[in-house]
């Protein structure tokens, strides 16, 4: 039986890589489908606050677009519900219009997710032999994947935001690389370095607590089933356990979603909607909990459970499903290639061993 944390079996960095990409994929393609029905039909019932942006999500990471004739929206057709905008937007535009808008968001996607879930198992794994070492205990107590969920998270969002600035700014306004740099030039002018991450504690906000959680829930639950070794490394098992997590982490972190959405939406709108020779910013994270809580109340702040928990649920079951999935395709390999090393070492020890005797 291959122990999970095996310093012999355990996967590189690298392989984690792989598994990241692999599972970063394969979110996208199931999940962009949902997602561009979904964007369709917002635009059609101009559900949003001033109807001029959507958000845009495949299931990994979301950003705005603008309503009207887009990629993204290319022709005025009318969708009377799910099922018939999925076969409406098949049959006018074929079956690649469901994974339209997939490329340019996978380009940021794969990095930022490789950056979380590395960070992640890299942290955890440090912070648990730490922990065993210290204390002479075994096993995880469930600080440690809250902190190294928390901080890889941290981390990957930090290090992407000023690429998904200047991605936003291409998509939005149509800009070329050139006219990027004169772009960046501006916002550094008027605001230095911190205009690079606009928007940034709204996400943190919203996306740290939500990992601080999703991990712990995760691990927990893998431990309140207590399935052999064996069971614990499925698909179906894995997959069960990450929608558990994500529909709680979603749940929990629902207001800062929300706040998060209105503020994605107005910063948005300012830069799509404007000549581009202001700086625009979008109000901060107090006045927009404010309006909504003065608007709709506290039920505001949770509008939209069902919609983010259908969106975050399988997105997030998907994504570690495949994720451990590759995790344990690795861990194979490599006790394989262990196994191969240490029958090549037997038979060489046995070789030398030989050798004097038959020299005699």
């Amino acid at each position: 039986m291959i122990r999970e944390d095996d310093p012999q079996f355990r996967i590189t960095p690298f392989q984690q890589m792989a598994s990241a990409s692999s599972g970063a994929l394969i979110t996208s393609l199931f999940m962009t489908p949902l997602d561009v029905v979904k964007i369709r039909l917002q635009a059609q019932q101009k559900a949003l606050l001033s109807n001029k942006c959507y958000l845009y999500c495949n299931g990994l990471m979301e950003h705005l677009c603008p309503c009207g004739e887009t990629a993204w929206i290319p022709r005025r057709v009318h969708f009377h519900g799910t099922m018939d905008a999925f076969y409406k937007i098949t049959k006018l535009e074929g079956v690649t219009a469901l994974w339209s808008g997939l490329s340019p968001t996978l380009a940021l996607a794969l990095p930022c997710t490789v950056i979380y879930f590395v960070s992640y198992e890299q942290l955890r794994y440090k912070m648990k032999t730490t922990y065993n070492t210290i204390t002479g205990k075994m096993g995880q107590p469930m600080w440690i994947p809250l902190i190294a969920g928390a901080t890889a998270r941290t981390t990957a969002v930090t290090l992407v935001s000023p690429v998904e600035l200047i991605r936003t700014k291409m998509q939005s306004k149509k800009l070329t690389y050139s006219e990027i740099t004169v772009a960046l030039q501006q916002v550094l002018k008027y605001e230095g370095f911190r205009g690079l991450f606009r928007g940034l504690g709204s996400t943190l906000l919203r996306d740290v607590p939500f990992s601080g959680i999703y991990w712990t829930t995760f691990e927990k639950t893998k431990l309140v089933f207590n399935k052999p070794d064996s069971e614990k490394n499925t698909f179906l098992f894995n997959f069960f356990c990450g929608s558990v997590a994500g529909s709680v982490a979603a749940f929990v972190t629902l207001p800062f979603d929300v706040i998060k959405t209105h503020q994605q939406i107005e910063l948005g709108e300012k830069e799509i909607y404007t000549d581009g020779k202001t700086q625009q910013r979008a109000s901060n994270m107090k006045d927009i909990a404010k309006a909504i809580y003065r608007n709709h109340g506290i039920k505001g702040l949770f509008t939209g459970f069902l919609p983010r928990i259908f969106k975050v649920a399988p997105a997030c079951a998907i994504m570690i499903a495949t994720f451990e999935y590759g995790k344990q395709f690795f861990q194979i390999y490599n006790s394989q290639k262990y196994k191969e090393m240490m029958q090549r070492h037997h038979q060489d020890i046995i070789i030398l061993t030989s050798y004097p005797k038959s020299v005699k």
